[in-house]
């Protein structure tokens, strides 16, 4: 499992958590869409937005591997923001390839792009 370097852990200030210290022992856990409704806590909403705005400073537009980045977190992006740059994705992967949309991230979330 690649470690991200420099990537945040946690959202400061929080217990919203960005990355894994190290690989589950009972398997790797998949990133699945999860539905993000309007009525969502403002602070998952500030979560969502720390999250994307580090993988944005990280990665750009270039495709990045899943690496230590947590399974939960990626799920509240994954689909809409976050899709997978390979054919056929493993979600189960901790090798796999995503990429960001950078359009869609755009009009989500346009505070990370001034």
């Amino acid at each position: 499992m690649l470690k991200h370097r420099g990537f945040p852990g946690r959202l400061p200030g929080t217990d919203f958590q960005f990355t894994i210290r190290r690989a589950n022992p009972r398997g790797v856990t998949a990133i699945v869409r999860r539905e993000r409704h309007a009525d969502r806590r403002p602070a998952d909403r500030r979560a969502d937005l720390g999250f994307i705005q580090a993988l944005w400073e990280q990665f750009g537009e270039e495709p990045f591997e899943r690496g230590n980045l947590d399974a939960g977190r990626l799920s509240w992006l994954f689909g809409r923001e976050v899709l997978p740059a390979e054919d056929p994705f493993d979600p189960e992967d901790y090798d796999a390839l995503l990429r960001i949309d950078a359009d869609l991230a755009r009009t989500t979330f346009p505070e990370i792009f001034l």
